[in-house]
This record gives structure tokens, sequence and C-alpha cells, in this order.
């Protein structure tokens, strides 16, 4: 009997690509294998940031095209998008305006612009394409979608009719909305915005203060932006007549979820399903005895949409609702036995195997993972060996 082993990992940010990922669990299960028949069928995922487009095409097929845009700092550079089979048009936030194209210590939240995803989406209507899917994870902005939108022919204005500069500080001095100018043809294109989280515009749980400091932000930009982004949804709601900014996924990428539904009629769709359907995940499954998981942390945040928590949802409900069972990788793994049960998870180890330093993990991530996937093999197969006697 020949073993089935799935291996459908998230992207280890900073890390490791999903398809890195794929590679180094299958070296690992191999090594603990042996001379045991299997079969790998990997499928790098993603749940709507970096590697996104890597997965649908990997899934689904389509065409790569590249665009010169202007990065999250107002620099030139290259992006991927692409065109799926279906016609539909895949823009990917991170290439644009991600985190990733700013090093650490020239990240500045409260000046970087989303303009550059707006481009990718110019990009793709000159394209001709009708219906977009845009993944917004992974962002180095907070300006509610402000330079996207710009990018697209909004004009957000001061109190003397100026334009706004880029970046989501100069909001607060945001006096009207001009959304004659806006890309007409947005009106005729169905958006789709693939995303992983549920918060808000603004407050508490908004995009400023969850997702700044990871961006840049001191405690003084965090009150500056999320003042700024209520004031943009404020007049956004005079302009268009809604006010969008309560709505679940808001706050998404630094608010671009609410700048895209208000002005562009988008719709919000947790990622990582679109790229299970994408990819024919369900029907992989059937023939699955295991499934190999990972992404770069295993933590609270890991149950409201991110990529590990769909695997484990469609795996628990495969063959019936008899389900495969899923061992999952993390760099850390914060989440208890029984919040891991419920999700579907039968196992989940942390990459390191002594205390390491944070630099040292991620290093090291294929080593450590495919090592990882070894240990886990040999106490599967011991588990398995041992229910079959």
């Amino acid at each position: 009997m020949t073993l089935s082993i799935l291996l459908a990992p998230d992207s280890l940010k900073g890390a490791l690509s999903a398809t890195a990922a794929c590679a180094a669990m299958e070296r690992g299960a191999r090594r603990a294998l042996g001379a045991t028949p299997c079969r790998f069928t990997p499928v790098p995922l993603a749940d709507g940031g970096e590697g996104t487009i890597e997965a649908f095409l990997q899934g689904a097929g389509g065409t790569a095209r590249t665009a010169t845009v202007r990065g999250p700092l107002g620099e030139e550079t290259k992006a991927q998008w692409a065109i799926l089979p279906d016609g539909r048009a895949l823009i990917e936030m991170a290439q644009a305006s991600g985190l990733t194209l700013v090093s650490p210590e020239h990240r500045h939240a409260a000046r970087a612009s989303s303009y550059g995803t707006g481009q990718l989406v110019h990009a793709a209507l000159d394209a001709g394409c009708s219906a977009l899917l845009a993944g917004i994870g992974g962002s180095a902005t907070t300006d509610g979608g402000a330079g996207a939108l710009q990018a697209l022919g909004l004009r957000l204005l001061d109190e003397h009719g100026a334009e706004l500069p880029s970046g989501g500080a100069a909001l607060q001095h945001l006096a009207d909305i001009d959304t004659s100018t806006l890309d007409a043809r947005l009106a005729q294109t169905d958006i789709r915005v693939l995303c992983d989280v549920t918060n808000p515009l603004c407050g508490a749980r908004g995009a400023a203060r969850i997702y700044g400091p990871q961006k840049g932000a001191s405690p003084a930009d965090i009150e500056t932006l999320d003042a700024a982004l209520n004031h943009f949804a404020d007049v956004a709601s005079r302009a268009t007549g809604r006010d969008l900014r309560d709505e679940p996924g808001a706050g998404a990428a630094g608010g671009i979820g609410w700048g895209l539904m208000s002005f562009c009629g988008a719709q919000l769709t947790p990622g990582i399903e679109a790229v299970l359907e994408a990819t024919n995940f369900q029907d992989k499954l059937e023939s699955a005895d295991l499934v190999l998981t990972a992404e770069g942390s295993i933590d609270e945040q890991t149950p409201q949409g991110k990529a590990l928590a769909g695997v484990a949802r469609a795996a628990r409900s495969a063959k019936k609702g008899r389900g495969v069972p899923v061992i999952a990788f993390g760099g850390a793994v914060r989440l208890s036995g029984e919040a891991l049960q419920e999700m579907g998870i039968t196992a989940a180890l942390p990459l390191p195997d002594a205390p390491l330093s944070l630099q040292e993990s991620i290093a090291r991530s294929d080593e450590l993972l495919a090592d990882a996937a070894e240990r886990a093999l040999r106490l599967w197969l011991c588990g398995s060996q041992n229910a079959m006697t």
C-alpha cells in the first residue's frame, strides 16, 4: 500500500516560501519513511498575502505578468500580477506595497502608501479584465487604501483644494473627496478582496493599533493614524452615502479593505478559501492519508482565517466526515492542545529543537522544518503501527 501525503503549507514569512516549505517537509518525511512506498502531493498555499500569486498559478494555472509600480515609500519597483485561466486578474498587494519591500530600519507607517497596488488594478483594467481578485496581506501601509484610490483617479483634497501627499498621516488634513475622476471601469468590475482578518478600520482593534507597530509606527504614529483613518471615513461617508468602517475586514492591510469596499464596491472574502478552491484542495484530500501543513507562527490569530485553519477545516470534513489527520509545524506553537483539536489539527510541532534566537531560527528554517517533519512522521508511523497490532 502506498502512503499518500498532502503537503499544504503557507509561507513562513521572512524565512521560506510555501514551495520551499513543501520541499523541506517532503525531505524530512522521506527520511522517516525509508523504504515505505509513498506519494507526496505538494500544494503551496496562501491566505491573500505573500505567495498568493504563486499558489494560484501552481494550483489553477494562468499567465504571470509584471508591472513597474510605485513602492510603499515612492521607490520604483517591479510587481508581478496574473491573469487566471477564467480571465480574472489576480493582484497581490505584497508585490507592490508590501512590508518586505522596506527594510526594518526604513519602515515608516505614517508615510507608506498603497499607490502601487492601485497601479496594479489599473494594469488589470487596461488588460481588459472585468473581474479581479486582490490579495491584500503583508502590506507596509496604513492609509485606508488612499494611495491605491488616488492611482485609480480618486482626488483627495485639503482645505485649499490641493491633492494630499502620500501616506496615512496626511489624511488628517482631508477636506473633500472628488469621486468624479475615479476610473469609470471600476463600476463594471467585480472586485473580490482576499483577506485573513476581521478587524474594523479604527479603534482598539483597528488597522493602526493592531498592525501599525509591525509597520514601524511609534505610539504617537498610532494615535495619528487611527485619528486620520477615522477622519477619512467621516469624509468618505459624506461623499458616498455609506459608512463601512465597522465592517469585518475594513481594517485589513492598513484599511485598504475599507477603501476598496467604500469606493469600488469590492467584496471581502477569506483568502484561504479562494486558494483552496482554486487548487481543488478538497478533491486532493479524498486520496490523502495524511496532511502536513505549516505557517510562521501557530497562535491566537491562526483560527481567525489563516491558511492553516482553512486546511484543518477542509481536512476534517473530507472523506464524508471521516476526516484526514493533520500535522502542523510553526516557528512557534502557542495554542493549547484543546484549541488545536477544536481546529481539526491532530498535532502541532514547533520548528526549533533547542533554544534558538529568532535570527538563527529564520536562517535555519529549511533544515528545522525538514527535521520537524522527520520527527513527526516517525511518531505518526509508530502510532499507526500500534493501531494495527
